[in-house]
């Protein structure tokens, strides 16, 4: 029971709205490619048994899914008031500082030297997700004395964030090194990283992974735009992370950093997400808000390789109803002539390589010879990022002898992977036959007219072209019209 695909791919957070196996398979069938683990919440054994759940769906449905490990990353929080909460007046001064006393309106505790460490005069500190605003008055060696901007009620625990500053904080706190541990050993597909400021916090989590899954950087500070070229070259892929991002930046910028961050990040054939309240009134409501629609539409336009559902699908009421929307938002937009024109206006030069060069050729021939499918071998994955980079018209049928890979690739924009645990014979002309068959139970809605072939062996780790890479190009020679099957699967 294979259903097909849209190219841009959705992931769903499971929790839980979603943690049975009819609910997970109903969300795969709707057209979740991948499922997203918050490990901000839930138990080991809660992850564990979701994860169970999602490979008996995978073997019962026909198709790899993804599941996307994400890390809590380092919580930075005031103390605790004595009465529980206060009220902050605007241009009252108000102090933080590392004493453990319960707080009062005059001041609390901020168990964070690291942050007193960097502060400067001037510096602003917002409370509570942006809600209360402070400026920065004077430093001390274990205080801070600021002035309120923006007042309102304050609680226990709120969250700060510091857009002014880079703090001198891991990007794995411990709790993280032990939930990374854990996904790995379960099989994790991705692992999405918290609050990355610096490519230094990819680079430490890559020592840990060894290559065992991709990493995903969650782009959610000032900072890491100001490093985006570094942490998208250190990692395989990235998010936009655009709650926390949205609360550091003001809400006017966050559209054009999310269209930056797509645009550099497809220069270099690594997938993006769109994350954060794409939907976000389905936690409550059965149909989503016009301007929602449109949020997805845009990502989709923007030439995202996938959006994601978070609280929508977790703890939400109609976490089926979610992603069947937003499926239908993304057919909606790639079945539209004007999308296609701007895929195609937006095409990239290839990079000056064998293997791009190979990848652009592939493009331009599928297209020239109205191919219905770009067939793309590959062990690791670079060849269909490769290809997936030039956002072809025809799909990308991503076959690879490892499980691994497939259930990688299937957050990729257009591929559509097949696991191959016994690869045909290396002839390609014995290949065609074989490839028309798994093309046609991969896709009942497609009909296999011509497909092209790009194949390379062997292949570099995506992302560092500079090896030298052994790459052909061949096309089905004889143009042949297979009709789609009339049935379903």
């Amino acid at each position: 029971m294979v259903v097909a695909q849209c190219r841009t791919k959705i992931v769903a957070t499971l929790g839980p709205s979603s943690s049975t196996h009819e609910v997970i398979r109903s969300l795969a069938l709707a057209g979740a490619d991948v499922f997203r683990f918050n490990f901000s919440h839930g138990t080991h054994d809660d992850h564990a048994a979701r994860y169970r759940i999602v490979r008996e769906v995978e073997q019962e449905i026909g198709r790899p899914l993804g599941v996307l490990a994400d890390m809590q990353g380092p919580k930075l929080r005031v103390g605790r008031f004595a009465d529980g909460k206060v009220l902050l007046e605007t241009g009252r001064p108000f102090r933080l500082d590392l004493s453990e006393t319960p707080g009062d309106a005059s001041r609390v505790n901020l168990p964070h030297r690291e942050i007193i460490s960097v502060a400067k005069e001037g510096s602003v500190l917002l409370l509570d997700d942006g809600k209360l605003k402070l400026v920065i008055r004077k430093v001390g060696d274990d205080f801070l004395e600021t002035e309120v901007l923006v007042g309102g009620p304050l609680s226990n625990h709120k969250g700060v964030n510091v857009p002014d500053l880079v703090l001198p904080i891991p990007a794995l706190t411990t709790k993280d090194r032990d939930d990374l541990a854990f996904a790995l050993e379960m099989g994790a597909d991705f692992i999405a990283l918290s609050f990355v400021q610096r490519p230094e916090d990819v680079l430490e989590a890559r020592a840990l992974v060894r290559g065992r899954a991709w990493l995903v950087s969650k782009l959610e500070k000032p900072q890491a735009l100001d490093n985006l070229a570094a942490i998208l070259d250190a990692s395989d892929a990235v998010m936009v992370a655009r709650g926390d991002l949205g609360v550091e930046l003001p809400p006017e910028v966050v559209p054009l950093a999310q269209k930056r961050i797509i645009r550099e990040a497809r220069l270099l054939g690594k997938p993006v997400i769109v994350a954060t309240q794409m939907l976000e009134s389905m936690i409550s409501a059965p149909t989503p808000t016009r301007a929602e629609a449109s949020d997805v539409a845009t990502a989709v336009f923007d030439g995202a390789d996938a959006v994601m559902l978070s609280a929508e699908s977790a703890a939400g009421q109609y976490p089926c109803e979610a992603v069947t929307i937003m499926n239908r938002i993304l057919e909606q937009v790639e079945s539209d002539e004007g999308w296609r024109m701007i895929m195609q206006a937006s095409r990239l030069a290839p990079e000056h390589y064998i293997a791009d060069a190979i990848a652009h050729a592939a493009q331009q021939v599928a297209t020239t010879l109205a191919a219905s499918a770009i067939v793309a071998y590959t062990h690791a994955g670079p060849t269909a990022l490769r290809i997936a980079r030039e956002r072809p018209i025809a799909r990308v049928l991503g076959l690879t002898p490892t499980i691994a890979t497939a259930r990688r690739l299937v957050l990729v924009w257009g591929v559509q992977s097949s696991p191959l645990l016994r690869l045909p014979t290396s002839r390609f002309g014995t290949r065609k036959p074989w490839c028309r068959r798994r093309w046609r139970r991969r896709s009942r809605v497609m009909s296999v007219r011509l497909a092209t072939r790009s194949s390379s062996l062997p292949e570099c780790r995506s992302g560092s072209a500079d090896r030298p890479t052994r790459s052909a190009l061949r096309k089905f020679l004889k143009p042949e019209v297979i009709p789609s099957p009339s049935g379903p699967g």
